[in-house]
Order: structure tokens, then sequence, then C-alpha cells
């Protein structure tokens, strides 16, 4: 018998309870010192039964309420688990797969079915399943979020780097029972970045365009990063005597700005004629798509001037000399038939204070490296290095 029908059996028999009660209190020859006490005992009995089970019902239907929310929660979280865009994989702590999403089953070309029950130390690289296992007991005795990136290898014997993600699941001992891998798939993902950042490339070769000539001291705005779409700019400070330092060279597709530097006297000079698209910092900051294109432009800068460091750092003229050579080399050099001929050509005082020294200290030891045959200069009097 369900609740409805208690309640309808109930409300009839107090129903049934009252008529009698009633029909026996106006009888005129039964007196009422004569109505049982059982009777009017049983009549209130039934009536707070009645009340019981009216609460009862209101319980019952509070509880239908509660569990078919709770389980709309729960098909909501088992959508959310089987449909997330990244792999997720539940474990014992020995890493027993346990439940697996559609996600994780397709990175690793295997049907749900087929992963639970599998170790997961079975989709790892043969080389590499030893320093997995390692890192499996340590996850058992730690309550970090843990980072692990791995080489697995598909069902079908193909092999692409996985990035985990790890939590340990205690129980309320404190002692491990699960362990929860949320898994990606890194090479796609680099892949698809490429692919964006390329396919916005837009974002910069539709800005519009900034003409500097050779010589031409170049305006900074901090509200404003350059990139440079051709050319090369050369960026220097000056000291407290009044010299000028060679800090950077902004060659074709790098960024600067005085913005990326905290020194009092910034300047830009173009080295030959070039060519220039401004981008407002506001506008890096609010999209995502700008900053990831400009990202390994900027580290760039920030590579060659911790190369200028290290040139400034060598205690002989000499040593500062050749590798400054040798970095101009790599960044603004091309092929000759004689050597590698530096693009722009560079003054001894734009290579002195490269080197901190003096314009006539370079002019010698400039002479002394032709002299070796080292270097040689074409027609136009640009520097010419030898393999």
């Amino acid at each position: 018998m369900n609740i409805e029908q208690f309640i309808q059996s109930t409300e009839a028999l107090h129903s049934r309870l009252a008529d009698l009660y009633q029909t026996a209190s106006v009888l005129p020859w039964i007196p009422p010192e004569l109505l049982p006490q059982a009777f009017k005992e049983l009549y209130s009995t039934s009536k707070m039964v009645q009340l019981a089970a009216e609460e009862l019902y209101l319980q019952n239907e509070e509880l239908i309420e509660t569990r078919n929310w709770l389980e709309t929660e729960r098909q909501r979280y088992q959508d959310l688990f089987e449909f997330a865009p990244d792999g997720y994989l539940v474990t014992n702590t020995e890493g027993i797969i346990q439940e697996a999403n559609l996600a994780a089953a397709q990175l690793l070309n295997v049907s749900r079915q087929l992963l639970v029950g599998k170790p997961i130390v079975n989709f790892v690289r043969l080389e590499e399943r030893e320093p997995f296992r390692s890192e499996l007991n340590q996850l058992r005795q730690s309550d970090r979020v843990r980072e692990l990136v791995v080489r697995l290898q598909q069902n079908n014997g193909e092999d692409f780097d996985a990035a985990f993600t790890v939590a340990v699941v205690r129980n309320q001992q404190g002692n491990a029972n699960s362990l929860r891998w949320l898994l990606r798939n890194i090479n796609e993902r680099q892949q698809k970045k490429t692919e964006l950042i390329n396919n916005n490339s837009d974002l910069i070769e539709e800005r519009p365009v900034h003409k500097h000539t050779k010589g031409e001291t170049i305006l900074l705005n901090p509200l404003v990063v350059w990139y440079v779409r051709q050319g090369l700019v050369k960026l220097n400070t000056f000291c407290e005597t009044g010299e000028e330092i060679l800090i950077g060279l902004a060659t074709q597709d790098m960024v600067f700005g005085s913005n990326m530097t905290s020194l009092p006297i910034y300047q830009a000079t173009a080295l030959c004629d070039v060519e220039l698209s401004s981008i407002y910092v506001a506008e890096i900051a609010v999209n995502p798509m700008l900053s990831h294109i400009l990202l390994p432009k900027i580290n760039q800068r920030l590579q060659q001037t911790e190369s200028f460091l290290v040139i400034a750092g060598k205690r002989r003229v000499e040593e500062r000399l050749y590798h400054l050579l040798q970095l101009l080399k790599q960044q603004i050099g091309e092929p000759v038939p004689e050597g590698i001929r530096l693009s722009v050509r560079l003054t001894h005082e734009d290579i002195a204070s490269a080197c901190c020294t003096t314009r006539v200290t370079i002019t010698r030891l400039m002479g002394k490296l032709q002299q070796q045959g080292l270097i040689s200069f074409d027609s136009k009097k640009y520097i010419i290095l030898k393999e």
C-alpha cells in the first residue's frame, strides 16, 4: 500500500468513526454517561492518525522533490564528467582505472568498457613505466595536486605527450582510496594554438604602417608597443657622462616600447628605413590571442637583452667585441659568398657603445681583425664576418 492509499483509508476510517460517534451522542435513549470511554479514545486516536498521515504525506512530497533534484544534479555532474573536453579518469590507489569519460577513451583510442579494470601504466611507454610507478607511489603519500608530463601510447601504437593533473581522494580516516586524473594531449593543444596564432596574424598585418627613414628618432609612447614589420631599430640609453649605451636591436618581427623598460632615458633610432605598427598596451591586456602572438616576440627582446649584459660583463674589450659580432651575426646576418654580411651598417661608435669602450679602441680592434682576415667590408662598408 502506498502513502496515498494509506491516507485515503485513514480518512475513510476517521469519517466513519465521526458519524458513529455523532449518532451515538444524540440518541435520546442512550445516556451520555453510558457512551463507552474506549469509543471516545478510538475517535481521538483516529483523528491523531489522520493528522499524522497528512504530515507524512507532506514530508513524502518533499522527499520526492528532493530525490528528483538530487537525480537531476547527479545527471548534470555525470554529463559534465562524460562530455568534458579533457580526458578524466578515476583509479584506485594502485592506478587501476575505475571510471573513464569519453574524451579519455578517445585520447587513448580504447572504448570505455575496455578501459575499466586496466592499469593506467599500460598506456605509458615502456621506457617511462618505472619512473611513472615511482611517481604513483609518491602520489599516495601526498595531499598536493600534482602535475605530470608523460609520454603515452595509444591502443594503435601512436605516441603523444600527455599532461596529467592528479588529485588524491581520502576517506574519513584520512586514508587514500582513489586518484582522479585530468588528462590533456599537449601536442594537440600546441598544434591548435599555433594554428590559431597563424590564422590570427592579421591582428597585426592589418594595422596601419608607420614609416621612418634612416637616422630618424622614433617617438615613444608609454601607452603603445611598436612592432617592427621591416628594418632595424637601435635602442639605446645614456649614462651620467652623456655617453650613449647600446642596449638592444629590434629586428623584423620584434617589439619595443618605453613601457618595456625602467630606464629613465630610452631612445629608439631607425638604423635604416623601417616600417612599424603600433599596438596599444590596453588592447594586449584584453585580447588573449594578441598576447599569444606578442609573447614570443617579447621573449626575443628579453633574451637579446641578456646577451648584451653578458657581453658587457666580459673583462677584455677584445672579448666583448668578438661576442658582439657573433650576436650580430645571428640576429642580422645574411649569407654572402665571402661569409656572413651584417644587413645593417653599424658605425664604430654604435659598436663602441655596445662594448662599453671608446670609438678609437673599436677602430683599432676592427683594423686588427681585418688584417687577420676575420672580417672584411663590401663596397658599401657593410661588415662581413668570415665563416
